[in-house]
């Protein structure tokens, strides 16, 4: 199965209003600003998006205001994904997902299934999903890490199963993936920080937070990387370095929303049980900027 999913891809948030109510004139802004700094894709609805707290009608939504202002520039990738198999199967299919390249499905979060019931769960995504499917792998977030024999093995089984974002931050089992992988599978790097050495060993892209701030920077980067220019990729990543390094302090999206409510692209408005970063963090964001 043919995909293109490759190279940059951001995280979108979604931005609030001061009523909490979804807004959709700042969504409009970020993605625009975000083609136009020349990332490859973008990606809606995942876990820098809120989506826990986003019910199925500001999803449909979400889903529907993006398709119409990206205008077919760039692929647009949805975050699907649980812990209830039969509850995400349902997403799948009720969902309008027409205009959408791929789906984003992370593992099964809180109730820590074995790595046959990772198997079996996306067994079970993949012989009902129309469209590509992207693993997701992040243990911090979800408790349970899909481990790269399983993964593998998804790849192989499954030929509309075209990648995995790893987050796991374990170098040795995403080498590991990279090194036996087959050759239409992909890795793209779930770590802002890791991304260009993930590149220069084999990985095809990543999914980024820090690519929606700074997205010609950090596309510029994955470019040179992809392209084996390691130097100048080096020049633009030790200048994000110090970003790296604080803007997931306080937790993601808070960072990175506070950094774009500077920019002048959304409000610094989460839903709880998140919230905003403290003073000092968004000084020393706000002076980093600068």
């Amino acid at each position: 199965m043919n995909s293109n999913i490759y190279g940059t891809g951001v995280a979108l948030i979604t931005p609030f209003n001061l009523d909490f109510s979804v807004d959709f004139i700042a969504l409009e802004k970020l993605i625009d600003y975000v083609i136009k700094g020349g990332v490859d894709f973008i990606v809606i609805l995942g876990t820098t998006a809120e989506s826990p707290s986003l019910t199925l009608i500001e999803k449909q939504d979400i889903i529907n205001l993006t398709i119409k202002v990206t205008k077919n520039r760039i692929p647009i990738v949805v975050g699907i994904g649980g812990s209830n198999t039969l509850n995400v199967e349902n997403e799948f299919k009720t969902l309008d997902l027409n205009g959408i390249e791929a789906i984003l499905s992370v593992t099964p979060y809180y109730n820590k299934p074995s790595q046959l019931g990772l198997y079996k769960h996306f067994k079970r995504l993949s012989e009902v999903s129309l469209l590509p499917i992207i693993l997701y792998n992040v243990p911090s977030r979800t408790g349970v890490n899909l481990d790269a024999s399983t993964c593998l093995k998804l790849a192989k089984d499954f030929s509309n199963i075209i990648a995995v974002k790893e987050a796991s931050g374990n170098i040795s089992q995403i080498s590991e993936i990279i090194q036996n992988m087959p050759s239409s599978f992909s890795v793209l790097s779930g770590d802002d920080e890791l991304t260009l050495n993930l590149i220069l060993e084999g990985a095809n892209g990543v999914i980024s937070v820090i690519g929606q701030s700074h997205p010609k920077e950090f596309s510029t980067m994955v470019t040179f990387a992809l392209n084996n220019q390691k130097l100048k990729a080096m020049q633009i990543h030790e200048n994000l370095e110090k970003f790296y390094h604080i803007l997931y302090s306080e937790g993601n999206p808070s960072g990175i929303k506070a950094v774009l409510s500077h920019l002048g692209l959304c409000n610094d408005i989460l839903r709880l049980p998140l919230t905003s970063i403290s003073n000092k963090l968004n000084n020393s964001l706000k002076s980093i900027l600068k």
